[in-house]
């Protein structure tokens, strides 16, 4: 096959991939921060797993800053190959207790620096470990993420109102669903 050919070919397939994605509604509007976890029982420890695939309209991201909500209040962001990470308390609010018997200043933020820009297209994520609130059982807990890039940034901050449906937001804080206590969790 020539040269001509070749980028003939390429160009259909990425045409025809853009315009699947379209219409699958797998386009740029889905394309958000993201949060998973294997564990969501309310009084237990989850390893949360925050996620993005693309930059700022294009371009590059520098930064992720994740807001940890009130109700959270153990959080151990995970270390990241070619990411610093700096967790920011929050000194007004009330002390909170290490599980060492001390007490310190709640974390409200972790924020992830890239060593070297993210180029748009790639993925990457973080884990952070928090202790999810005992009584928040059926509760959605929200973790607004601002995503800084070389030219721009994007808050994925909107958070849905009660009945409103987050898929329908532009730009969705990512949220995990708290499921009920474990039987076995031995509080």
């Amino acid at each position: 096959m020539n040269d001509g050919m070749r980028r003939i070919r390429r160009t259909l397939v990425g045409v025809c991939g853009a315009a699947l994605l379209t219409l699958t509604g797998l386009g740029a509007a889905s394309a958000h921060v993201t949060v998973k976890s294997p564990e969501t029982a309310a009084g237990s420890s989850a390893m949360l797993t925050f996620a993005f695939s693309h930059g700022c309209d294009g371009s590059a991201t520098t930064q992720i800053t994740i807001s940890v909500p009130e109700e959270i209040v153990s959080v151990k962001p995970g270390m990241n190959y070619g990411w610093t990470v700096e967790k920011v308390t929050d000194d007004s609010a009330t002390p909170v207790a290490s599980g060492h018997g001390e007490a310190s200043a709640r974390v409200s933020e972790i924020v992830y620096t890239a060593k070297e820009p993210v180029e748009d297209g790639f993925y990457d994520q973080f884990l952070v470990q928090v202790s999810l609130p005992e009584d928040a059982e059926g509760e959605t807990i929200y973790f607004p993420v601002i995503q800084t890039c070389e030219e721009g940034e994007t808050a994925w901050i909107q958070i849905p109102e009660e009945g409103q449906d987050g898929s329908d937001l532009e730009s969705p804080a990512p949220g995990i669903t708290v499921t009920a206590p474990k039987e076995d969790a031995g509080h």
